[in-house]
């Protein structure tokens, strides 16, 4: 099977992010609209509803490297969040601690990564942690 190009790839996504996905909980599109690189993303995620995370809005900052997508991409929260796999310095999230990062595939996307982090948002072990003022940022 060939192998799709980043830019190719990257453009796909860019459409679908563009498009929204699912039910809107999770949203992506290029920081700059003349990165002819499509490097440098922000997403967004909407807490999961019955969990501390419930109503807030989370920004992150989503980098493709020139290896995406055979390397996963780096993904920072802006917003301040008390999860696991999130440095709580600098916001950025461990691949190592993430599932979707730490066993990365060419067929996952972003979209893949913003919509696992949800779903550890919603995790029976985060649902509850306590969390800073909502608002704060890193």
């Amino acid at each position: 099977m060939a192998k799709v190009p980043r830019n190719f790839r990257l453009l796909e996504e860019l459409e679908k992010g563009e498009k929204g996905i699912g039910d809107g909980s999770c949203s992506y599109g290029l920081e700059d609209g003349d990165d002819i690189m499509m490097s440098n993303w922000n997403g967004t995620i909407i807490g999961p509803g019955h969990t501390v995370h419930e109503n807030r809005i989370y920004s992150l900052k989503i980098t493709c490297g020139e290896n995406y997508p055979d390397a996963p991409p780096d993904v920072q929260f802006l917003s301040r969040v008390n999860l696991p796999f999130v440095n709580q310095v600098n916001g950025k999230v461990d691949p190592v601690k993430l599932p979707v990062l730490a066993g990365w595939s060419r067929n996952h996307s972003i979209e893949n990564v913003l919509v696992e982090i949800r779903k550890e948002m919603a995790s029976f072990n985060n649902r509850k942690l306590p969390q800073p003022p909502e608002g704060s940022m890193f």
